[in-house]
């Protein structure tokens, strides 16, 4: 890789040319719950593709009718809408996903290492997207590397505002214990590493993630940029639960945070809907789970008083975008909603 090649990361409202995602089929992720499934992507994918071509990933060309059939259903405009055949493991396209970034206007494509976030066993197949989507998208692939060693990221493990400074945090890339994704990486070395293939020359580090998530403390449940100098940040009223303690912990970090240019962040309070348990899990219900399309704002919902507020905290920043509500409860029942299901291709 030119190491005078300047590579920049833009942010998710930047314009794009898809958005990418994986038709569901592996039922073992809802389970006994799979059969609402394919209509949340339905709607999802209802509400892209008047903005964007959405690409989607199919197993089979069996299964490509029949999710044409679930789409024609809902009067989805077909002509905006292409099918991948490929086999995957699961459908995270988030995690699985090359990271897009550009050169100028040129679009790079950047393989990171995907091991089912350091926790799952079948990822084998999920490892080969990133190299079929360059393929198909007609796009240069870069390998991350530091050291010597290729690097292990996750898209929804960090959120950019395009123009220098990067969201992660400590939970999910500095544990040395639990999901570990790079043995004895340091602050540092991830610095450099976002530095050289994201052209990040500041990353805010917040601490743990939300109570659920078994991607152990991906950012994209927690704190998301809407603009180029603001936040929503998600914070808990209810001082018993799981989630208050870590959550102000985050709120407190942010009250003093720069921006690349060393400016001030704006912090704005995102509420966490009731906890949604299932079973005997504990599932990562949370707003911050929302994807930027061109023409739309998909925000999981849950049946919960705090859909409206959420919403409409959203729909300030985004005056030039409908904000619609993606009803998530069955979904996130798979451990991911709507964000993490997605990822934009930068035009």
């Amino acid at each position: 890789m030119n190491a005078e090649i300047k590579y920049r990361l833009p942010a998710e409202w930047e314009s794009h040319k898809s958005t990418i995602i994986c038709w569901p089929h592996q039922k073992e992720d809802w389970p006994g719950k799979f059969a609402p499934i394919p209509w949340v992507y339905v709607e999802i994918v209802k509400n892209i593709v008047p903005g964007e071509l959405v690409r989607i990933i199919i197993q089979s060309q069996e299964e490509r009718k029949n999710a044409q059939k679930f789409l024609e259903r809902a009067h989805v405009d077909l002509n905006n809408v292409e099918f991948i055949i490929t086999k995957t493991d699961r459908g995270w396209m988030r995690d699985s996903s090359p990271a897009f970034v550009k050169n100028g206007d040129k679009v790079n494509a950047v393989k990171f290492v995907f091991n089912g976030w350091a926790k799952y066993s079948n990822w084998k197949k999920d490892k080969n997207i990133p190299a079929t989507l360059s393929k198909v998208l007609d796009l240069e692939l870069l390998e991350a590397e530091y050291q010597n060693k290729k690097v292990v990221l996750e898209g929804g493990a960090i959120d950019s505002n395009g123009c220098g400074t990067l969201l992660t945090t400590e939970e999910c890339l500095l544990d040395d214990k639990v999901q570990t994704r790079n043995p004895g990486f340091t602050k540092k070395d991830y610095e450099e590493v976002f530095n050289k293939y994201f052209g990040v020359t500041n990353v805010i580090w917040l601490g743990k993630g939300i109570a659920g998530d078994d991607t152990h403390g991906h950012v994209d449940d927690l704190c998301r940029f809407v603009n180029k100098d603001t936040v929503v940040l998600c914070r808990e009223k209810n001082s018993a639960g799981d989630n208050y303690k870590p959550l102000e912990e985050n709120f407190e970090r942010l009250q003093d945070t720069r921006l690349e240019d060393g400016s001030k962040l704006n912090v704005v309070e995102l509420p966490m809907p009731k906890p949604i348990n299932f079973e005997d899990l504990r599932l990562p219900a949370s707003y911050a789970n929302f994807y930027i399309s061109n023409c739309a704002v998909l925000v999981p919902t849950f049946n919960d008083p705090n859909d409206r507020v959420a919403l409409n905290i959203l729909k300030e920043f985004f005056v030039d975008r409908e904000v619609i509500g993606i009803h998530a409860v069955d979904l996130v029942w798979g451990l991911g909603t709507i964000h993490c299901l997605s990822h934009e291709e930068p035009l």
